[in-house]
């Protein structure tokens, strides 16, 4: 006996899931940045790399649902594990430096 639920009630389910993920990690880097004071010169640069990560993967994102396929809508591995693509994405620029948003907001912060 198989049962199956109907594309619109998993369509919502994935979009719950993404959603409540997407609000966890803004809450947890918003602590992780309230939190800076009397922090070390590590842990705040640290704290900048990932805002910048946290940034670099929303807009990789929104570039992706710019173009989506129908291809894409098919393949059950990407609906469920993209995202995770592309948070591994940012966080590799942002370990880079390549962009320098992380620098630059550390570089402020450490001014203040």
């Amino acid at each position: 006996m198989s049962i199956s639920i109907g594309s619109d009630l998993a369509d919502l389910y994935t979009k719950s899931a993404y959603d409540s993920k997407s609000t966890d990690a803004a809450n947890k880097l918003t602590s992780s940045l309230s939190n800076l004071d009397g922090a070390s010169d590590e842990e705040m640069l640290e704290a900048c790399k990932d805002f910048e990560a946290y940034f670099v993967e929303k807009l990789l994102k929104m570039m992706h649902d710019s173009v989506k396929s129908d291809e894409e809508e098919d393949n059950a591995y990407l609906l469920q594990f993209g995202d995770m693509r592309y948070e591994e994405y940012a966080k590799q620029i942002a370990d880079s430096g390549e962009l320098g948003i992380a620098q630059q907001l550390y570089e402020a912060m450490k001014k203040n």
